[in-house]
């Protein structure tokens, strides 16, 4: 199976995809100029504004749903495979596709909260019901939805429980077996909630573990502060080819940091979309600006505090190309949250192992949750004109069994598997917001309009010339049957 999946990642994750996803990033950022720097004030606002309905959730929780799908084992075990195998250089590279990357979410959410549809009491959206609305290719959003399914059920959990085990079993010796079995039952009690239930634990979860995780690094670059130039020097060097140790791995550092960032925060792989649609809000625009922001907070704050741990401490193994190591600080120790805990460890000896393992638990967990609604999402399109509530009960059981498969199974065929699922999202993804882009521009610029004149924007697809936002135009006419009954 090793080699299939290597087979595939091959051909997903040429160098094609890549430059693609940055070049995409940039032409977004370019068009709606750099949003994601005019406008993080109102991204800031906006995260704690609206509240959720009997029908969709509010725009926080809507954040956390997809924050919870951003943040989980890339932020730790991610950040450490892309120094081991790009060097410190890629650090960066993930920066940078956070920053451009914040301008494809923006794209993609407004996209699926302008299509979004109301399905049994519950609001659906994302790239699978954009696509056959806005672009008119049904096989297309099909591909999309079968894909995500997928990926979702079956290629990424494994990654996520992967990591949990790992990180459990280096820090309190517990088995892998009884960790994947664990995390499938906790699992199941869950998602059997459905939506609700996922936003709520997620809402409480994602910020607490979050904030925590940041705190204690801070406090381990205050300890080392005499260092910190050094590595943001390091970390810029190496990026460009500048440094002399890592010269050789420009083509590395800038391959596996897009890789890991995409991996991590999501940004154009399709996934954040699919909370966006559910949240309550007045225009696209204000969800789209909050997924935008959800970006800044897995990469630039979660997988920043991970790599400046990772590299200001030292410990960090990164692997030549040709054979052998360029560096090797952590020898017999495989790629994955082990450097992290070293990192935690090696500046708070008795607190690191655990801390970083209960971390993850946390991280990866809520990601599972958030892969689960995604696929339920998905299901949801492909089933809407009938009853879909077996096909759901068979995609819980198909995640939970991944989800312990993944726990038990070795970390470089679960990070293989959750490659390939990531990278054929993006393909897909990437092309349909290429494509179907301008109701996102047009709308944005519609509520900058109504906000410079003093206006709490609202949205009317009609009056921009947006076709086939059906929701939309059904609640402009439902509130001005509204406004004629009262008088």
């Amino acid at each position: 199976m090793g080699q299939i999946v290597d087979f595939l990642n091959g051909i997903i994750w040429s160098k094609a995809l890549v430059y693609l996803c940055l070049g995409v990033g940039l032409y977004f950022s370019i068009i709606s100029k750099f949003l994601q720097v005019r406008h993080i004030k109102e991204m800031v606002t906006l995260l704690f504004k609206g509240e959720s309905s009997k029908e969709g959730i509010s725009s926080f929780q809507a954040l956390a749903v997809s924050v919870s799908g951003r943040v989980g084992t890339g932020n730790i075990a991610g950040v450490a495979t892309a120094i081991a195998l790009g060097g410190p250089g890629a650090v960066f590279w993930m920066w940078a596709i956070a920053f451009l990357g914040a301008g494809s979410a923006y794209v993609e959410s407004v996209l699926a909260q302008i299509y979004k549809e109301k399905q049994d009491g519950e609001y659906r959206g994302g790239p699978a019901y954009y696509i056959e609305k806005g672009i008119g290719w049904k096989w297309y959003a099909l591909l999309f939805a079968f894909s995500t399914v997928l990926a979702m059920g079956f290629f990424l959990p494994g990654v996520q429980s992967n990591s949990i085990a790992a990180g459990l079993k280096n820090a309190f010796g517990v088995n892998i077996y009884i960790t994947g079995a664990g995390l499938a039952a906790f699992l199941g009690m869950i998602i059997f909630g459905g939506v609700k239930r996922i936003s709520k634990v997620a809402e409480i979860v994602v910020p607490f573990m979050a904030i925590a995780y940041i705190i204690v690094s801070i406090a381990i670059i205050a300890m080392n502060a005499s260092q910190l130039p050094g590595v943001i020097a390091l970390i810029f060097k190496s990026a460009f080819a500048f440094e002399p140790a890592f010269a050789g791995m420009l083509g590395m550092a800038i391959s596996w940091g897009v890789k890991r960032g995409i991996y991590s925060n999501e940004a154009g792989q399709g996934t954040g979309p699919q909370a966006a649609a559910a949240a309550e809000v007045s225009h696209p625009v204000k969800q789209g600006l909050v997924q935008a922001f959800s970006v800044y907070i897995d990469t630039l704050f979660v997988c920043s505090a991970t790599a400046f741990m990772i590299l200001i401490t030292g410990m960090y193994n990164v692997e030549n190309p040709a054979g052998g190591f360029i560096v090797e600080n952590l020898p017999n120790i495989a790629i994955g949250p082990e450097y992290t805990q070293a990192a935690v460890e090696s500046a708070i000896p008795g607190f690191g192992n655990a801390f970083v393992a209960i971390a993850l638990l946390f991280f990866a967990f809520t990601t599972l949750m958030a892969y689960y609604y995604i696929a339920e999402t998905n299901i949801a399109y492909l089933t809407k004109n009938g009853k879909n509530k077996w096909l759901i009960n068979v995609l819980r059981v198909l995640l939970m069994g991944a989800t312990f498969y993944g726990a038990v199974k070795s970390s470089g065929l679960a990070w293989a598997m959750g490659d390939v699922g990531v990278g054929l999202m993006a393909w897909i993804n990437i092309i349909a917001i290429i494509i179907l882009h301008r109701p996102a521009m047009r709308a944005l610029k519609d509520y900058e309009q109504q906000k410079a004149k003093g206006l709490e924007p609202v949205f009317d697809p009609e009056r921009l010339g947006i076709k086939n936002a059906d929701f939309w135009v059904e609640k402009i006419e439902k509130e001005k049957q509204r406004v004629r009954v009262s008088k």
